[in-house]
């Protein structure tokens, strides 16, 4: 019998958002810098773990839906954070950083898009 579905993904949120939350408020002062690393850094390691579970699902069947919702839906949904890069983009264009703020959105979509890509392929058989 599976565990109730909104349990998990509320544990895996839940660990997602902790883990998030001690990055931005541990790592990104150790950075130095204004630039939202912290943020970058979450989005691309969740995808990077999203791609790697999706490929490793590909291959296994038991166990999938469980482990699709504690740590997919659940803990890669709490830990990246697409509002919270909306909202330091926003902030750098408002404060007139528009290079920062371009740079911010294209390191988050392209590293994104290869941490998922490389995810993927460390997950296949």
């Amino acid at each position: 019998m599976m565990t109730n579905p909104f349990w998990l993904v509320f544990l895996g949120g839940g660990l997602g958002s902790i883990t998030r939350y001690s990055l931005s408020r541990y790592v990104q002062p150790l950075l130095r810098t204004t630039f939202p690393a912290a943020t970058l850094i979450a989005n691309v390691l969740a995808s990077l773990i999203l791609g790697f579970l999706v490929g490793w699902m590909t291959a296994r069947a038991s166990g999938r839906e469980t482990i699709r919702l504690l740590i997919g839906v659940g803990f890669c949904g709490g830990f990246s954070t697409f509002s919270t890069f909306s909202s330091e983009t926003l902030l750098l264009l408002q404060t007139g950083r528009w290079w920062t703020a371009g740079l911010n959105v294209m390191l988050n979509m392209c590293l994104c898009l290869l941490a998922s890509f490389a995810g993927l392929w460390l997950g296949r058989p």
